[in-house]
């Protein structure tokens, strides 16, 4: 089975343009995978923690049902919600992206093959990302973000501390920073403070990539 520059599976008849349904199956499995493997980290924090599911919903603020669903792979977390959980269960976000590959020693906290991207796969809210600078203390992080159509960070604005910025380099990106929406196309860039309340989603019908850098690190 071919990957594409996502790591997603393609489906060698869609290749060749022979079908497309075996290929949308073989992506539902990839996200469906994605889903289950972040719930089960999250899951196994928690326990780790003896946190039942009321203490974890009443710490984040989320409610049961949520977590629930978040956990058991039905559902995925906003970027928010995944704040929330990094805080309250004591771990940086980059400990909840899927690693593909171990580095050789000589690289570790210089180099990134593309083959070892760690990625975070917020599948049902049709958002990727993909860490493109080493998995060690630095100041600054650059990832790649994929939005399927319709994908977004989630509903809520959030914020952090620190500063980011980036371009879209394929489809098409609406940006809120506060109550401000910005639609932003391929070559166009951004910077703002992150303590700004903000949140993006889709824009294109097509897949949209935008290359995004902050500092300092929140994954």
């Amino acid at each position: 089975m071919e990957r594409d520059e996502t790591g997603i599976e393609i489906n060698p008849e869609e290749r060749s343009g022979g079908g497309r349904r075996p290929a949308r199956r073989a992506v539902a499995r990839n996200d469906s995978a994605a889903d289950l493997w972040l719930g089960q980290q999250i899951r196994a924090l928690r326990k780790t923690q003896r946190l039942s599911l009321a203490q974890l919903a009443e710490r984040t603020d989320l409610s049961i049902g949520n977590l629930s669903q978040i956990e058991r792979g039905v559902r995925s977390p906003s970027v928010r919600s995944l704040q929330r959980l990094s805080e309250c269960l004591k771990v940086p976000i980059a400990d909840l992206f899927q690693t593909r590959a171990l580095p050789p020693a000589a690289e570790l906290g210089t180099i990134m093959r593309r083959k070892a991207r760690p990625i975070l796969n917020l599948s049902k809210s049709g958002c990727h990302k993909e860490l493109l600078t080493p998995m060690m203390p630095g100041t600054l992080q650059l990832l790649l973000v994929t939005l399927d159509p319709g994908g977004s960070s989630g509903a809520e604005h959030y914020s952090h501390k620190g500063e980011e910025a980036g371009v879209v380099i394929a489809g098409a990106m609406k940006l809120w920073i506060e109550d401000q929406a910005y639609i932003l196309k391929e070559g166009d860039s951004f910077r703002f403070k992150s303590t700004r309340r903000h949140r993006f989603e889709s824009a294109s019908k097509q897949t949209t990539r935008v290359l995004w850098a902050m500092t300092p690190p929140i994954y």
